[in-house]
């Protein structure tokens, strides 16, 4: 069984360790994929100097998380991997983390995309985000998310931190949409999984840990407050299991919600509609039913 783990590397030094060590010390043999967008620091460098047996590809621009990904999607295609595990570069994983995950798709392959519970850097808690999503859908004091469960909890989406991919979703979804240069692709992938039925779940009992307590508590400027309203615009617009009409409604709320709540500009706003009309032909083009991205 050929495993690929995937980790898109930024200027992450301080996370190498702790990341890599944790995939090489999985209970089952990986083969480990950095791909490098570019980076400023030494991170490349200390990839190759603490684990010479790790293969380290670097872009020689930043890609952004999803063209990044695509490059190690198509070396596990090339070489028939039956699993890719991709892993954010400020994370890491339990010894038995990525086998108890192919375990339970191996008696459970409705599931296209199953993850890890995640935590935060700490392994105290878990991970604000995941706590702030999955209390809608579950109560999560309802479960023990240490007892490893027979299968996944179903949900629409997960954030893409820490993914198993076995490669029937793979030939099934496709890639990564190249729209999406940071955010937003991980959740376009997984409308266009649920539009391939293939569930989208995490396995209780399985665990990761996720360093981003900085980035939740980083104080965001009017710029970031409207490339966020893009992305949502953009993955709202591109939702292939909605038709136009559930769109529009759902476009015009948030447009509401980021005027109101962040203060956004009148022109800011149209600025970002006018750049999802420029981009809608793409959109569309790329979101026919057959299309997954494989080019």
């Amino acid at each position: 069984m050929k495993t690929y783990a995937i980790v898109v590397t930024y200027n992450g030094s301080k996370w190498v360790e702790n990341c890599f060590s944790s995939l090489l010390n999985s209970s089952i043999p990986l083969t480990i994929l950095a791909i490098d967008n570019d980076s400023t620091d030494i991170t490349p460098s200390l990839i190759r100097d603490l684990f010479p047996q790790i293969e380290v590809i670097e872009t020689g621009k930043n890609l952004g998380f999803g063209k990044a990904n695509n490059i190690g999607f198509r070396r596990a295609l090339d070489e028939n991997a039956e699993y890719v595990f991709l892993l954010n570069q400020d994370a890491w994983v339990e010894k038995n983390t990525i086998e108890h995950l192919i375990m339970t798709h191996k008696t459970h392959e409705e599931f296209g995309v199953p993850s890890p519970i995640p935590y935060d850097g700490t392994g105290e808690q878990l991970d604000r985000q995941f706590k702030k999503f999955y209390s809608k859908p579950y109560n999560l004091n309802d479960f023990n998310l240490n007892e490893l469960h027979e299968a996944p909890f179903p949900i629409n989406f997960i954030n893409a931190a820490a993914w198993l991919l076995p490669l029937s979703t793979i030939k099934k979804t496709g890639l990564f949409n190249p729209i999406f240069k940071q955010r937003g692709e991980d959740v376009n992938y997984c409308h266009r999984c649920l539009y391939h039925n293939q569930k989208i779940g995490f396995v209780a009992g399985t665990k990761y840990y996720h360093d981003r307590i900085e980035a939740l508590n980083a104080s965001y400027s009017k710029k970031q407050y409207a490339n966020s309203l893009r992305i949502r615009l953009y993955t709202t617009s591109s939702n292939i299991n909605k038709n136009i009409f559930w769109k529009l409604k759902e476009i015009y709320n948030i447009i509401r919600y980021y005027k109101n709540e962040y203060k956004l500009t009148n022109t800011t706003i149209l600025n970002s509609v006018f750049l999802l009309l420029v981009y809608i032909p793409n959109i569309l083009l790329r979101n026919h039913k057959h299309r997954r991205y494989f080019s």
